[in-house]
């Protein structure tokens, strides 16, 4: 299968899901995202506490939304 064909097959899972089952994912990726950001602060501040990487956290995202 290739990419296209693939991208085509998960939209047509994702057209026969419920609302709530495409909330869901789209939380999960949420939570995906912000965890990968948060390796991504920890490696750029090795010495930042947990606070300090979610201050950090809402900083990239509040950057984000206003691009």
């Amino acid at each position: 299968m290739n990419a296209a064909a693939a991208l085509d097959k998960q939209i047509e899972l994702y057209r026969q899901m419920t609302g709530e089952q495409r909330l869901a994912v789209a939380l999960e990726l949420h939570e995906l995202s912000c965890n990968v950001a948060r390796e991504g602060i920890r490696r750029q501040h090795p010495n930042a506490n947990a606070e300090e990487v979610e201050r950090l956290l809402r900083r990239r995202i509040e950057l984000a939304r206003g691009a």
